[in-house]
């Protein structure tokens, strides 16, 4: 049974995703506090990430073979806000969306090689990537940016070793977050630029989540799927 850390795994895709592995893999999760099933660390924290891994791996009786960094955050952040304001939105955006997904990958990676086996690393990025955002959400884009450009250096210069890495670029998702946005943004103007006419649901995420986990063969590495109901194609 594989042994699987999932940040962000508290609500919306990432408690998806936990559900998606409950019966095929021993799942660490992750939120901003401790509970019964969950680590606590607030990715905001510079050192949370590497502080998370070893409790993630102690936890797991020293052994994680999958890495899925979901948690991220989704801020709005106006072009005429003050300087200080500007730099410190898009300071704790990076660091929790990008730097902390870096910082696990980094360990995981480690990890591997320590032990002479390969493993898998799935990233759950965002349209954003590719499309952009909002022009409140510039720092958001760069991020999940960044984390496809992580998610391909990481496939193309481990492949060799066994050290597999995915990303997942969802277009708007049905949790809290999304629900929000909508209704702020005008929920029927935003449905019309989907083709599919819906938004995805948690759980679809989660199944490809699941399924680059534990069945992708292993020449995907490097891929990255969308799953933005055809708003977005490449």
């Amino acid at each position: 049974m594989r042994h699987i850390l999932v940040t962000g795994s508290t609500r919306g895709i990432g408690a998806a995703i936990t559900d998606a592995l409950r019966n095929s893999a021993r799942v660490a999760g992750h939120g901003r506090q401790d509970r019964d099933d969950v680590i606590g660390a607030d990715l905001a924290d510079p050192g949370a990430a590497d502080a998370l891994w070893d409790a993630a791996l102690a936890r797991l009786d020293g052994r994680i073979d999958v890495l899925i960094n979901n948690a991220g955050v989704f801020e709005a952040i106006p072009v005429d806000a003050t300087l200080p304001d500007w730099q410190a939105t898009w300071g704790r955006t990076m660091q929790i969306n990008l730097q902390a997904a870096a910082d696990l990958s980094r360990r995981a990676v480690l990890h591997w090689r320590e032990r002479g086996v390969g493993g898998r690393i799935v990233n759950i990025a965002s349209r954003a990537a590719y499309r952009g955002d909002s022009p409140a959400h510039w720092h958001y884009a760069a991020s999940k940016a960044g984390m496809v450009a992580m998610t391909k250096s990481i496939a193309r210069g481990f492949a060799g070793e066994g050290i597999l890495a995915f990303a997942i670029c969802p277009g708007f998702t049905m949790t809290g977050m999304a629900e929000d946005y909508l209704a702020s943004r005008g929920g029927d103007k935003l449905l019309a630029d989907i083709p599919l006419g819906r938004v995805a649901e948690p759980e679809e995420v989660a199944r490809a989540a699941a399924w680059l986990a534990l069945e992708a063969p292993a020449s995907m590495t490097g891929a990255v799927l969308d799953i933005n109901g055809a708003s977005f194609v490449r």
